[in-house]
This record gives structure tokens, sequence and C-alpha cells, in this order.
């Protein structure tokens, strides 16, 4: 009935249509015979065709010179190709991380990192059966976008206490660990391939010292992500995970060592004592870049008090100003990050609202999360991309190595460790120490950036490499959790410690620091104290802006609740009841308070009574027996004490000599003389006070 001729021109079909809407209108309303179903399908046809005609009618004009006709509907997925790509990724990996967690028996058995990988491989096969070629884990994407979030969240909520308490054992097993790991893998993989003849031949010892370098190396992120699954005790966690992230200065400084090592060819001893130095210059440069922009971060967040909207968005852009600053004279950028997060961390969280707080936290884990599950789903879909060159001998020998050379350095460096350690590792510790030293991306990502003109061999190491990170995280990472459960490893615990055993623990902890400073010994919990007490008397004054660096946390706190308590008892009562149940109604809404308080804000209240509850008094001169010098304070209470005493002596005095004795009549004054019995006091201090005068 209404037909919409294509090659009129849009004013044309426009007049066209309307004509015949109208008339299919009225056509409709005088009809009875249709329903209203039928009145509907109508409408929604001609209402198609007239969207047909002005999409579709310039098509066919045979005017030129009539108007083109307006696109009502265009297609341009070039403009949006790269956020809508990287947008999707992102929502796979969100909608397989949940996935994960719906189901508890595959996640009680398999751990995520094995499961995403799984499903990259997927994704990359489905892409190649397409006839694309799928996208490989990009060097640049991953260190500049996807590894800085998983850094800044591990240092910004780093434990400090047991960081700091285990930092020689940390040291030990990241810097003479790798060092271990990575000649032992070299000279023995050289040794190997001087064996094997043909293809292995042509590998020299600069390159498998290389090779070494970067397979070594304890990966943070594929720690991370089994570590936390398995939840063991506090120490072991900190000891593989500290080991994690302080082994990428050696790793950063071995990996370029070695490359321009095989670029000049020959090696010298001033070469050598220059990679020595270098190795310093990383690891110390990147911690005072980091730590620079703390402190910047810490005074910034002083002058927020009218903006906190924009609290969170400093700590992010100092943070990864840090690392890019240190990646710019190639330091070690994982170090930045974690002295930024450490040092910028008491400081700001001092400054800022708890609602940016918040914000922080949760956004650097979700950010850190997803950075992770992209991660592993792009190493799954590198391993499709390729390009693969296997050889057998080469990789099975690399998985030997891995294994064994970790075992040995564990071993051998607990043994000298446990000689200075109060609280020794057994066997157990040292066995989960030694299975935890997980491979992940960062070691693929390094293999990734060698040349091809300068290591022909490049394929076949990224080969081995992705072998060694696949079993380390689905062979060692499925195996680890019910190994713990069998050797019966201490797990961390779920619930919290209360109040009483942290002010127990702090008081121990200034015990301690009193008997190292009685004894002579100055021990890291001396240190502590004098570091704490600089903290508190120079620098907190310079970060911390407000009254919070004046008065003390606890006190503010409960004027804040007892001003906020005040005004909602204002808003809540009349002011008819107010007078008389005012003393019946603030108990009862103190209760309340306690019952529906909320995990973040008693996060905060025991943050501020673990750090206000337990304060030692302190002394700015030390102790000794020869000279021993009078407290001036103590001086003055003595000479106020005796004072005191000589004004009650004087006013006793006068007492007894102004206030006569009871009268007492002679004769029985005399009788009591004749009969030898003593006088009376009060006669007595009498007589005294009359001879005195």
């Amino acid at each position: 009935m209404c037909v919409i001729d294509l090659g009129l021109s849009r004013s044309n079909i426009a007049i066209r249509v309307l004509l015949e809407l109208k008339f299919c209108g009225c056509f409709v309303c005088e009809s009875e015979g249709l329903t209203v179903k039928m009145k509907k399908r109508m409408k929604m046809l001609l209402l198609l065709g007239f969207c047909c005609g002005l999409v579709f009618g310039d098509r066919n004009r045979s005017d030129p010179h009539d108007q083109r006709v307006f696109p009502v509907l265009s297609i341009n997925y070039d403009y949006v190709q790269m956020p809508f790509e990287v947008s999707l990724w992102i929502l796979l990996a969100s909608l397989m991380k949940l996935g994960f967690h719906l189901l508890p028996v595959l996640s009680g058995v398999v751990p995520e990192s094995c499961l995403l990988i799984v499903v990259g491989l997927l994704v990359g096969g489905l892409i190649r059966v397409m006839g694309k070629n799928p996208p490989v884990l990009d060097s640049q994407l991953f260190f500049l976008c996807l590894l800085p979030p998983i850094i800044l969240d591990a240092g910004y909520f780093l434990p400090i206490r047991p960081f700091t308490e285990n930092a020689g054992t940390i040291l030990t097993f990241a810097v003479l660990g790798t060092l271990w790991n990575v000649f032992f893998m070299g000279a023995v993989l050289y040794g190997a391939c001087r064996l094997e003849a043909g293809r292995l031949a042509s590998v020299d010892l600069l390159s498998c010292l290389l090779f070494g370098s970067i397979v070594s190396a304890v990966d943070p992120v594929a720690v991370l992500a089994v570590f936390e699954e398995i939840h063991i005790n506090e120490l072991l966690h900190i000891l593989v995970f500290g080991e994690s992230l302080l082994n990428d200065a050696v790793t950063v400084v071995l990996y370029h060592l070695f490359e321009e090592f095989a670029h000049a060819g020959e090696v010298t001893v001033g070469d050598v004592f220059l990679g020595v130095v270098c190795f310093f210059v990383v690891a110390l440069g990147g911690v005072l870049v980091g730590g620079v922009y703390g402190v910047l971060a810490a005074f910034t967040s002083r002058f927020t008090s009218h903006t906190r909207v924009i609290e969170p968005l400093f700590v992010f852009l100092y943070s990864y100003m840090a690392y890019l600053s240190a990646e710019v004279f190639h330091l070690s950028g994982i170090m930045a990050l974690i002295a930024c997060g450490v040092v910028m961390r008491p400081y700001v969280e001092a400054n800022i609202s708890h609602k940016s707080y918040t914000t922080i936290k949760y956004f650097l884990k979700m950010w850190s999360s997803v950075s992770e599950t992209l991660i592993f789903i792009f190493l799954g879909v590198s391993t499709v991309a390729g390009p693969h060159a296997w050889n057998w001998t080469f990789v099975s020998i690399t998985i030997v190595l891995c294994l064994l050379s970790r075992v040995l350095g564990v071993v051998g460096l607990t043994y000298i460790i446990n000689k200075y350690r109060m609280v020794k590792l057994s066997g157990k510790d040292q066995f989960i120490v030694a299975y935890g030293g997980l491979r992940g991306a960062i070691a693929f990502s390094l293999a990734f950036l060698l040349s091809s003109d300068n290591f022909p061999m490049k394929d076949m190491f990224l080969t081995a490499i992705i072998t060694v990170i696949f079993f380390t995280v689905f062979v060692q990472g499925m195996t680890i959790r019910p190994l713990v459960d069998l050797l019966a490893v201490k797990k961390r615990k779920q619930s919290k410690c209360s109040i009483n055993e942290e002010i127990h623990t702090q008081f121990l902890e200034h015990l301690l620091a009193g008997i190292e400073g009685v004894c002579g010994h100055y021990g890291h919990h001396h240190w502590r104290h004098k570091l704490n007490r600089f903290n508190k008397r120079y620098i907190k004054r310079c970060l911390i802006g407000g009254e919070r660096s004046q008065e003390p946390q606890l006190i503010s706190f409960y004027n804040k609740m007892e001003l906020k308590q005040a005004l909602m008892l204002l808003e809540s009562n009349s002011s008819a009841n107010l007078s008389a149940g005012v003393t019946a109604a603030i108990p009862r809404q103190r209760s309340r308070k306690t019952l529906n308080i909320s995990k973040e804000r008693e996060e905060e209240i025991r943050k501020i009574l673990r750090g206000n509850l337990q304060k030692t008094r302190q002394r700015l001169r030390s102790y000794s027996r020869h000279t021993l010098k009078p407290d001036a304070e103590d001086d003055d209470w003595s000479e106020t004490r005796l004072r005191k005493q000589r004004v009650e002596m004087e006013r006793r005095m006068s007492h007894f000599l102004t206030v006569p004795a009871p009268p007492e009549s002679p004769p029985a004054r005399r009788a009591r003389v004749e009969c030898g019995e003593p006088l009376r006091s009060d006669q007595g201090s009498s007589l005294t006070a009359v001879f005195e005068l």
C-alpha cells in the first residue's frame, strides 16, 4: 500500500511518505475489522519505510544537482577501534575473574592465574582460527601500563614492621640469591650447550648469562597471585614477596650489563667494576627518586583540605611520575614505586579525608587486579602468537636448572642466615621459600626486548621462558596449596589482633628499646625509637598540616566524635525532653553507635588507638651511674615539698603556742608530781616550746 521510491530526493521522499502515512492513518481509523495489534504493525512498517527512504534515497538519484540525503545511521569503527578493544579486553578479564570466584570448587583447586592463562590460550586460538594475528604482550605496554599499578598497590600497603624486621634476610635472598642463580644457571647451561652438538653449539657464554639473568628473577605478579590464595603466614609471605620486589635492581643491572657486553664483544676488569657500581646506582637511585616524590606527595596533601576531590589524584600521579622518572635514567622503577608508597603513606593518610583514603584503597585494588588479569590473559594469547623455536634439550635443562639453583641457593643462604636470626627458618619454611620462586611476565617482556640481530637464538629463549612460566605457574602454583596443608605449615590468622595485644606488643618494643639503651647496645629497636622521635619532632610538623601535627590524634578524634554526637543529639531530640533525658540519651546513643559501627570506622578507630594509647616518656639524656645529673623537675618538686613542710610546721608551732592547755587545779598537779607520774603530752609540748623561746 505504502511504496517509497528510492530514486526520489529527500524532500520528495518526506512529502510522499507523510501523505501515505496520513492516508494509511485515515484508513486504519476508519476500518473496523482490523485489530489493535495489526494497527501497531502497520504504523511500525510505515516508520521503518520512512527511515529506509531517508538512508537509501540518496543512492539511486538520477539528478546530480539534487540535494544529498543526510545519513541517519552510519558506521565508523576505525574512530573507536582502540578504546573499544581495550574496553572489551578489560570486560573479558573482569568477567573471567567474576566467573572464577563464583565456582568455589574450581577456585579451591586451580589458581586464578592458571585459569586466566588458559582463557588467553583459547582467545588466541580463536583469533588464529579467524585468520588474524593474535596480539602479543608488548613490552612497552607491560612496563608502562600494566606493571606500575600492581607494584604501587604492593608498595603502598606493604607491612612495614615485618619488612623491616626481616630486611637482612630479604636482601640476602634478593641480591646474593639472584646472583647465585644467574651465574650458576649461565655457567651450567653454557657447559650443556658446549656438550650438545648442532644448533646449541652457537650459544656463547654471554648469551647464557643474559638468559640466566632473565629467567632467574622471581616475579612479583605471579607470587602475589598464588600466595594470596593459599594464605601463608606473614613471615614466609614477606620473605618471598620482598625478594621478588627487591631483586628487580639486580635483574635490571645484569640484563643491561650482559646486553652491553654482548654488543662490545669483550669484557675487562674495569667493566666488571663499573657493573658493580651500576648496581648500587640503580638500586639506591630508584629509592632516592621514590623518596623524593613521596615527600612531595605528602607535602602537597597538606594543602588539600579545601579540595578533597583531587586528593587521590595526587597519590596516583606522584607515584606514576616516580616510576617514569626512574625509567628515564634506567634506574629501578619498581624500587622507586615501593619507596614512594612507603614514604608518603603515613603523612598522606594523616592529611586526607576518610573518603579519600577509601577511594585510594579500593581504586588501587581494582586497578592492580585488572592489570594482573590482563597480564596473564596476554601471556596465553602471546603463546599462541609465537614465533617459537622448540628445542627439547635446552628447555629441559632450563627447567631442571631453575629448580636446582633455587633449592641450592635457598638452603645455602639459610644456613648462613640462621646463625644471625633469633627466629630460625625451619626446613618447612625453606621448602616453601624455594618452591614459591615463581616466574612471570617480567621475564617474558625482557626476553621480548632482545634484538634478533644481536641474539639469533631469541625465539628459542622466548620458547624456553614461556615453558618455565607455565611450569612454575601451573605445576608449582597448583601443588603448593596441598603441600602447605600436607606439611602443616603455619597459615596467616584471619582475625585481627585485639587492641590489647597491639598495645602490649608496642609496650614490649619500647621496653626492648629501653633495655638496649641501658646496656649500651644499639640494635634495631634503638634506631627505630630514634627514628620515630625524629619523625615526630621534625618531619610531621612539615608534612602534616593543621592541628594534627601538634595535637595528639586520639584527642582530636575524640573531640570530633563528641561534637558529632552532640549535633546528632540536638537533631534527634526536641528541646522539651533534652534537659530531662540528657543523662539517659547519651549512653543509649553510644551503645547504639558501638553496635552499628562500620568496618571502615572500626579500622580508623583501631589505627588511632594503636598509635596513641601506648606512649612512653621521651628522655633526651643518656644514663650513666658516674655522671648522674639531678632532674630539674625533681629539684623543683623537692623544694616545693620542703616549703610546704616548713609552712605546716610553723602552723603547728603557732597552734601550740597560742592554744592554752586545759586548766588543772594545783593540788591535782602537785599530787601527780609527787607520785612520779609523767606530764601529759600537751603540757610537755607547751613546756618544750616555752624553753625554746
